[in-house]
């Protein structure tokens, strides 16, 4: 009789329930594999044989065939060799378990003398098994405290194929793992506090109210003006990401496997990828469309650097994301989607020879080598970033300057109490910041007094703005307000929202 083990394949950031069948026939020694296996699914067949053999159990001298069902679903990944192996012992007459594994499902690479490897994946294929009513997930010890994140299903973990085979028969006491420690802190990042960055008051001010409301900044000035220093600084001042938030987090990188040995990111990401980066690598997608960088910072920062320096074609994926705060990849097998609410920082010179804003400096570039600098990026994405600020090269007289300005863990404090306001205030939303929410809901929140709607209106034509920039400007503004605990957006809040949006940014 055929053999049926439980196993789950990984599509984009969900999971679906494989069945792993065995049948052992009677003709010559063979090993079949179907189901649209991969390469490193097909190469599983010899190291299941040996891994059986070094664990002192006997490998079936006749023809093997497995199944891996659905059929039309492409099998990938070494994760497979565990329940493969389950599977031939069964069908084998080999193990007889005495606990039901109809309701287990299995994880977990094999090694050439039985040991088992880490995965990746296991979080999402954790959070399907639960719904899908398994009770059990059997996964290598290293990944146990990652799927035990999840409540509601029991999940041991093995550190080889015979602990398996022990634990399957009654004869070893594996216990459930415990899920890894929710730690709610900050990264030690002592350079980056904001008590070491001299000067730039403005630009300090302007990452805070960024901090305090998700939104997006852009950082425009000189060489050596301290932008990239103030875009890592942002990491220090933001506050600690809620388990849901981590969860999530976590489930991108398990599946792309960037865990590196750990079993939860508590930490908000910061990425800065070169501007070399291609756009499947910063939007996601590819033959097997997997998470870019977009989604690998979601709940965090995404830092572009020289950012003019990008392809245009590059720049122009972040549209939609920014937009949607999710990604749509789609194939002619099927459509995935990949979050990506993320905090955009960008950093970039005022034009080529970087001197134009430089008081000092005369600027070398040319009209033309200017205005063709400045239509790399276009005005549809610019119009996405609500906060845009200037960074002035420093005097020395201000570098020399003994006096240390507010320490991060000051700022992180109001940043976490305007935080909490809007998760009070957006309870009956999925929002959890000012950024996120939809026009309907901005005309619901953002309550202005009337000499705060006389002047937005007045600069709504004086300065051009679109309809997305309107609503930006009213989302900063309630970012400012959130962060004084005003109820009410005031002329004041709506006039430091709108010295962030020059004219030649929108």
């Amino acid at each position: 009789m055929p053999a049926k083990i439980f196993s789950a394949a990984t599509i984009g950031l969900n999971a679906l329930t494989v069945e792993v069948e065995a049948d052992i026939g009677r003709s010559l020694p063979s090993v079949l594999m179907v189901g649209l296996p991969d390469t490193s699914v097909q190469e599983s067949k010899e190291r299941v044989r040996a891994a059986i053999k070094n664990s002192n159990f006997s490998f079936p001298t006749t023809r093997v065939t497995i199944n891996l069902a659905p059929g039309d679903v492409r099998k990938e990944g070494p994760l497979y060799d565990l329940p493969v192996a389950i599977a031939i012992l069964c069908a084998s007459d080999e193990l007889r378990p005495s606990i039901s594994v109809e309701n287990v499902m299995f994880l977990g690479e094999l090694a050439l003398d039985g040991s088992l490897r880490s995965v990746n994946g296991v979080l999402s294929a954790a959070l399907h098994a639960k719904s899908a009513g398994f009770d059990k997930l059997i996964v290598p010890i290293e990944n146990a405290p990652e799927g035990a994140l999840v409540d509601g299903i029991q999940v041991f973990g093995a550190a080889s194929l015979k602990d398996v085979v022990r634990f399957l028969l009654g004869e070893e006491n594996i216990k459930p793992a415990l899920p890894a420690t929710l730690e709610f802190g900050q990264p030690e990042e002592v350079a980056y506090d904001f008590a070491n960055i001299q000067g730039q008051t403005n630009a300090k001010r302007a990452l805070e109210i960024a901090a305090a409301g998700g939104h997006n900044i852009r950082f425009t000035g000189p060489p050596g003006a301290g932008k990239t220093l103030l875009a890592r600084a942002l990491t220090t001042i933001l506050p600690p990401m809620a388990k849901e938030e981590m969860l999530e987090v976590t489930r991108i990188y398990s599946t792309v496997g960037l865990l590196n040995g750990r079993s939860l990111i508590s930490v908000r990401p910061f990425r800065s990828p070169h501007h070399t980066t291609s756009h499947v690598a910063l939007v996601g997608g590819g033959g097997n469309p997997r998470p870019g960088e977009v989604s690998l910072a979601h709940r965090g920062v995404l830092f572009l650097d020289e950012f003019p320096e990008f392809p245009r074609q590059v720049l122009e994926a972040l549209r939609q994301p920014l937009e949607d705060g999710s990604v749509v990849v789609s194939r002619a097998a099927g459509t995935l989607t990949f979050p990506s609410r993320l905090m955009l920082v960008t950093a970039e010179n005022p034009c080529p020879c970087g001197y134009a804003t430089d008081q000092t400096r005369p600027c070398s570039c040319t009209p033309s080598q200017l205005l063709s600098y400045r239509r790399r990026v276009s005005g549809p994405l610019l119009d996405r970033i609500d906060l845009h600020v200037s960074v002035p090269r420093l005097e020395v007289e201000e570098l020399a300057q003994p006096k240390r300005s507010e320490q991060s863990i000051a700022i992180r404090e109001r940043v976490v109490r305007a935080r909490q306001r809007q998760l009070d205030r957006h309870s009956e939303t999925r929002a959890l910041t000012n950024a996120e929410l939809t026009s309907e809901q901005v005309r619901r929140y953002c309550i202005l007094e009337p000499s705060a709607a006389e002047l937005i209106q007045n600069a709504v034509d004086r300065m051009r703005l679109s309809a997305r920039s309107y609503y930006r400007v009213l989302k900063v503004s309630k970012t400012i307000a959130d962060l004084v605990g005003s109820d009410k957006i005031t002329k004041e809040h709506i006039a430091e929202a709108l010295q962030y949006r020059g004219e030649d940014q929108v």
